[in-house]
């Protein structure tokens, strides 16, 4: 890898989720092929995620131009609060960027805080990048949305499934 000079990018996000319930996301395969790397016109085809440091990610996402893969190394992983890796897009030839996401609890929720090392010469693509991210935000709001509605409704049906001692003689 030719040394670089490189620029940060930062985009953050605050969900309704504890810090656990967006890790755990992030890393889930199952969940991230709909909001990792998923563009609107494409459909994700393949999603490896092998979450350990020095494990690797690949994300297939099948569009109208072509295959867009996106690979990664985990440099860092500590449960909930922060996850580091390399990141490279396979139809670019340059350095692996490095991205950092940092997960703090607030009062409600949780915020989200990326920041994505990139080499300089790229910097023209530095709002396409970012506006990138912010789509992969909003689409893990949606999937945490989701499971949290998924998990109300199994908690309702389990509710009203069990005998109420009220009625019991």
């Amino acid at each position: 890898m030719t040394a670089c000079n490189t620029i940060t990018l930062n985009v953050a996000h605050t969900y309704a989720a504890s810090p656990c319930a967006v890790y755990d996301a992030w890393l889930n395969p199952q969940i991230a092929k709909r909001f990792l790397f998923a563009s609107d016109e494409g459909r994700v085809i393949r999603v490896d995620i092998n979450p350990r440091v020095g494990g690797h990610f690949l994300v297939v996402d099948r569009r109208p131009t072509g295959d867009a893969v996106h690979y990664g190394v985990f440099l860092e992983l500590r449960r909930p609060r922060r996850m580091v890796f390399s990141f490279s897009a396979a139809e670019h030839d340059h350095n692996a960027d490095k991205i950092q996401i940092d997960i703090e609890q607030l009062a409600e929720g949780s915020r989200l805080t990326l920041s994505h090392e990139m080499c300089a010469d790229w910097g023209q693509f530095e709002e396409q990048t970012r506006q990138g991210w912010a789509h992969v935000m909003r689409g893990l709001e949606r999937e945490l949305e989701a499971l949290q509605t998924v998990n109300v409704s199994e908690l309702v049906a389990q509710a009203s499934s069990e005998p109420s001692k009220a009625s019991a003689p």
